[in-house]
């Protein structure tokens, strides 16, 4: 089933901003209902979260977008950062008409969120950080993770990436039970962006966040939001053990562990799942 029919009820659109330029968004929901905007991983695309978005638009207006220098919004020649990249949401949120929303980021989109829920806390309400980078790493195989990833991400974006490499890059994010996920379509997908002429000199600057990873670090403890951090038993780089050291040092924070098998996209790996915590943390329910 091709993963586009997930997307049956969302408009995709671009929307301008000042000083990112053109952001290619999904959306689905009630514009008047409380917003969630999901945010990727870096390296990724809103398609990411295609098992999502739908399921949660009956109770929220639910938002994805491609970062700047990522698939199909614009490819800018800039320092990429983290806390840029916040100041990306905070630009894209005006020019959707957003007062305030609920934040879900998985991978580098957690840890923009994380920024941006610091920097702007009154247009922050809840936040979700989905197995989020930029807590610490406390753990070799954390570590050795985060050096296998700065290589797979290196070939996918290289100047002549092929299929078998970026299926190699994509098997990173899902565990080995879910790796029937990884279709010729996803993987298709995603080599079409990496081979996109403009991003050939972007994707390398992007990618330097990696091992920069520490230089940006998020000041948990200022993070005053109400926050989840939702993971999975088996997520690389930042494991278990990383998000329990974590958890503690959040003002009002909670940890939540998926009982279905999950890497590192537990909203694609299980989406039942993920839309059921997510529909209750939101919404402001237990579960």
């Amino acid at each position: 089933m091709s993963l586009w029919l997930d997307f049956v009820g969302c408009e995709i659109r671009y929307v301008e901003t000042p000083s990112f330029g053109r952001i290619r968004v999904a959306e689905a929901g009630p514009k008047d209902a409380p917003a969630i905007l999901f945010q990727h991983g870096i390296g990724g695309h809103l398609e990411a979260y295609s098992k999502n978005l739908v399921p949660l638009s009956d109770e929220f207006r639910c938002i994805a977008f491609d970062y700047v220098g990522h698939a199909m919004s614009a490819r800018k020649p800039m320092e990429y950062t983290p806390p840029v990249l916040a100041e990306q949401v905070h630009e894209l949120m005006n020019a959707l008409g957003l007062e305030r929303a609920h934040l879900s980021g998985e991978s580098l989109g957690g840890w923009v969120s994380g920024f941006f829920a610091v920097l702007y806390p009154e247009r922050t309400g809840r936040v979700m950080l989905n197995t989020g980078a930029g807590i610490p790493i406390v753990s070799e195989k954390g570590r050795a993770d985060l050096l296998d990833l700065m290589e797979r991400s290196k070939k996918a974006a290289g100047m002549a990436p092929t299929f078998d490499i970026v299926k190699h890059r994509i098997e990173w994010l899902i565990h080995p039970k879910n790796h029937h996920l990884v279709t010729d379509e996803l993987v298709n997908l995603r080599l079409h962006y990496y081979l996109m002429a403009e991003g050939r000199d972007v994707t390398p600057q992007v990618n330097r966040m990696l091992p920069r990873h520490d230089e940006f670090l998020l000041p948990l403890e200022q993070i005053r939001q109400e926050t989840l951090l939702l993971w999975t038993r088996d997520n690389p780089i930042h494991d278990l053990e990383c998000a329990q050291a974590a958890v503690k040092r959040f003002p009002n924070g909670r940890l939540y562990v998926m009982e279905a098998d999950g890497a590192h996209w537990p909203q694609y790996e299980a989406p039942e799942e993920f839309n059921r915590v997510a529909r209750a943390f939101f919404g402001g329910r237990p579960f």
